[in-house]
């Protein structure tokens, strides 16, 4: 019989603490506290995060993509509308393995585009955004800083061809072409020619138009980039569906964010464990047995072991998985 350390303390221990440390001592995180330290914290957060805790207090909130509504009259440092107010979180999705790499927490009412003056853009790297991104001095800093994007073209994309490279239609390719931008001001944000790539979805029928600075990719991988966008959608899927971030313990601005904060890195923390222990169950799987078993006192890898007949996993273990891995 094994009757080492607890399924919760195994799981701690993949947390690297001495950069944890490192980071706390940065940022005098642990500045005035008296009993609660951010190691503490964390380690409380991460357990409500794995057990299904869902609040301490009776606040009722709901998440909508990355769009986390509040109520106004107790978070009133968050504006979004005139009724009500909201948080943002606006991730950046490493699409290797569905693991966000940048992650801002605002209020409501900061515009996306504006959250590419934060990135550090990695030369030779794809980013893949909607059309709520499209600026052009933004996106030529990008251009100039050596990485690649993909993004659609808006309704009001206003250019003049420079040349059509051969496209075949029938692969759903209408057009390939490098473009020019018009007008004074767009052309002068953005000097250098874009490709525009013009393909009809066989499966939808829709007429999509992709903008992009990548010359060398056919026009068929760039196609298939920008579906992959689809993968950060379920990613915020996934965090409403199975992280415990529907109630908030706190109503200020750092409990809100340090509670989102928590969330996203127990994610990434049976993420992980999962990796390490090359695991087959799905990334759900795993959180669903320790959310009945976190006290139980079993060795890790046989915990997490799909053919377990001894764990028991809640009804909800039956809703959709988003992400098999």
């Amino acid at each position: 019989m094994y009757v080492g350390k607890t399924l919760f303390a195994q799981v701690m221990e993949f947390v690297p603490w001495t950069s944890f440390t490192r980071i706390v001592q940065r940022y005098r995180g642990n500045a005035g506290v008296r009993t609660l330290s951010c190691a503490e914290q964390f380690r409380a957060l991460a357990f409500a995060q794995l057990t299904w805790r869902e609040s301490l207090r009776d606040i009722e909130v709901s998440l909508d993509s990355s769009t986390i509504d509040l109520c106004l009259s107790l978070f009133d440092w968050a504006p979004f509308r005139s009724t009500k107010a909201a948080i943002k979180l606006h991730t950046l999705l490493d699409l290797r393995g569905c693991i966000p790499a940048f992650i801002h927490i605002s209020d409501g009412k900061l515009h996306d585009v504006n959250v590419l003056d934060m990135l550090s853009f990695e030369p030779g790297a794809f980013y893949v955004m909607d059309r709520g991104y499209v600026d052009f001095t933004r996106l030529y800093v990008l251009h100039q800083a050596g990485a690649f994007f993909v993004t659609r073209a808006k309704s009001n994309f206003n250019a003049r061809r420079v040349y059509s490279a051969p496209s075949e239609r029938d692969s759903g390719v209408i057009c390939d072409q490098r473009v020019a931008l018009n007008g004074f001001y767009a052309a002068r944000d953005y000097p250098e020619h874009l490709r525009r790539i013009r393909f009809k979805d066989p499966d939808s029928g829709k007429t999509l138009v992709f903008l992009t600075n990548n010359t060398a990719l056919p026009a068929l991988t760039i196609c298939a980039l920008y579906k992959q966008r689809w993968q950060v959608e379920l990613f915020f899927k996934w965090i409403k569906q199975h992280l415990r971030i529907k109630k908030f313990l706190g109503t200020s601005e750092n409990a809100v964010k340090t509670q989102v904060w928590c969330a996203v890195a127990t994610y990434v923390l049976i993420a992980i464990v999962k990796k390490e222990l090359q695991l087959d169950a799905s990334l759900y799987t795993c959180l669903q047995i320790l959310s009945v078993s976190v006290f139980e006192k079993t060795q890790l890898s046989c915990a997490l072991q799909l053919d377990d007949p001894q764990i028991d996993l809640p009804n909800s273990a039956n809703q959709l998985i988003l992400f098999d891995f």
